[in-house]
Parts: structure tokens; C-alpha cells; sequence
């Protein structure tokens, strides 16, 4: 259960490349256990504050602070050690071609822990159980579909036991059930895991699905222009530019 309590802080934070402005004067906080939603069109620059709130890339200003600690303002190797607490899923997956799933998620085992071989194996077993994966141990990722990819990523993503599971556009490419199903997932890991989940996703289906918290990024504005559980920011927003995203031009109304 989302106790309110502020895991992640973005404070005046503005991303650019170069002398391009792409969002400017973020503020917003994601509670621990929130699966908290960052939407907007095609453009606004949501991948590109995913990768500024995993270390990937620097903001032109501002902070990203993980509890007390401001991410951009601490030395490489407090960096390090908060980017071991994440996982990411990556749009494609980002899984190794000439590995089998169990290597896939065996890897970072291997660097970054002093597990056994044998409790590594174990532990990869668990991961892929918990995705449904059980038994795919030795496939490798030419020879599973699109979801089960998707799914084997996650379940990469887990291996650490992250702290933050961060997702680029989860159901990009995905069928509507394969999609669905995925949302189904991430909502059972919430539920279980308690770990907060940070979605950039621009799926209607999944925003209203999966998301407790969200902001809007407005690409035209260039900053965020609105905050809160999407459900209730359809209902109650007033922002035409909010409306339209939310109902992809529809006015359609529900209930309050």
C-alpha cells in the first residue's frame, strides 16, 4: 500500500540539448510504491527525463533527489551504488541475441553480487517464474514472441532486486492482449514486490490500467501541466490539452 512517503524528488529540473529547451521547471515527487506514469505526446521528452532519473544523462538544471540524496550533486561512486538499486526495462527489450534468458539474467548476478553459481541459477529460475517464464531457462530470444520478451526483460530488470523498476514504453509493439497482460504483470509486482515503478508510456489503456500517480509533459508549452492519478485528471482536468491526450479527442465524459 502507497504509504505517501516521497522516494523520488524532482525539483526545478530543466532538460536540454544544447541551446534546445525540452521541458523546462519540473517539480513533481513519486511516493515509494507508486507505479507512477509519465505521459505525454510524441516529442515532450519523456525517455529523455527516464534517462536524466537513471544517471544516463544530465539535466541542464535542477536536481534528482532518491530520499535525501540529490543523484546529480554526489560523488560517481554514491551514483553507482544508487544505480544499483534500478531496473530497467528498455523498449526492445534490450536482451542479449547471442544469450539464453538464463544468461540474460544470470549477467548482472555475476558482476555485481557474490551469489554462487548455483544460487544464481536459482535465483534466475524465481525471476522467470515470477513472469510466467518458468521452463524458458535455455530459449533464447529469437525463439520466443514479442510479450515473452518483454516479459524475460522484466524479469532482467528484477534481478538485482531493485528498489525502482523504471519501463520505456512497455507495450510498444505489443498485440492488445500481450499488452494487457503485461499490464497485469506489473500490477501483481506492485502489489508484491512494494517496489516503485516509474512508467513512460503514452498507451491509454495502460495509463489507466496500471497508474496510481502521473504528471503531463505538454510539448507545445514545454513544461508539465499537470499532476496526479490519470483516472482523476480525466474526470476533473480542465486543461483542453490534458482532455484531448486523456480521451485522444473524444469528450467523452465519466461519471464523477
Amino acid at each position: 500500500m502507497n504509504n505517501k512517503e516521497p522516494h523520488i524528488t524532482v525539483q526545478n529540473l530543466t532538460m536540454a540539448y544544447g541551446d534546445f529547451v525540452l521541458m523546462r521547471d519540473l517539480d513533481f515527487t513519486v511516493n515509494r510504491g507508486d507505479v507512477f506514469i509519465v505521459m505525454g505526446g510524441s516529442g515532450c521528452g519523456k525517455s529523455t527525463l527516464m534517462r536524466i532519473m537513471v544517471g544516463l544523462k544530465s539535466p541542464a538544471t535542477g536536481k534528482v533527489l532518491y530520499e535525501d540524496t540529490s543523484f546529480w550533486e554526489t560523488s560517481p561512486e554514491e551514483q553507482e551504488q544508487l544505480m544499483r538499486n534500478f531496473g530497467i526495462l528498455y523498449q526492445s527489450g534490450a536482451l542479449w541475441s547471442s544469450m539464453t534468458l538464463a544468461e540474460n539474467l544470470a549477467l548482472p548476478l555475476e558482476q555485481y553480487t557474490d551469489l554462487s553459481p548455483s544460487q544464481i541459477r536459482e535465483v534466475v529460475s524465481l525471476k522467470l517464474a515470477l513472469v510466467g517464464l518458468a521452463g524458458f531457462e535455455e530459449f533464447y530470444p529469437s525463439e520466443i514472441s514479442g510479450g515473452m520478451k518483454k516479459r524475460a526483460g522484466l524479469a532482467r530488470a528484477m534481478a538485482m532486486d531493485p528498489e525502482v523498476l523504471f519501463f520505456d514504453e512497455p507495450s510498444a509493439g505489443l498485440d492488445p492482449i500481450s499488452a494487457r497482460l503485461l499490464d497485469d504483470l506489473i500490477i501483481e509486482l506492485s502489489e508484491s514486490l512494494g517496489a516503485t515503478i516509474v512508467v513512460v508510456t503514452h498507451e491509454l489503456a495502460s495509463i489507466f490500467a496500471i497508474g496510481n500517480n502521473s504528471i503531463f509533459l505538454d510539448v507545445d508549452k514545454r513544461i508539465m501541466t499537470a499532476s496526479g492519478d490519470p483516472k482523476k485528471l480525466l474526470a476533473e482536468s480542465e486543461d483542453p490539452t490534458v482532455r484531448r491526450f486523456l480521451t485522444r479527442g473524444e469528450e467523452t465524459e465519466r461519471a464523477r
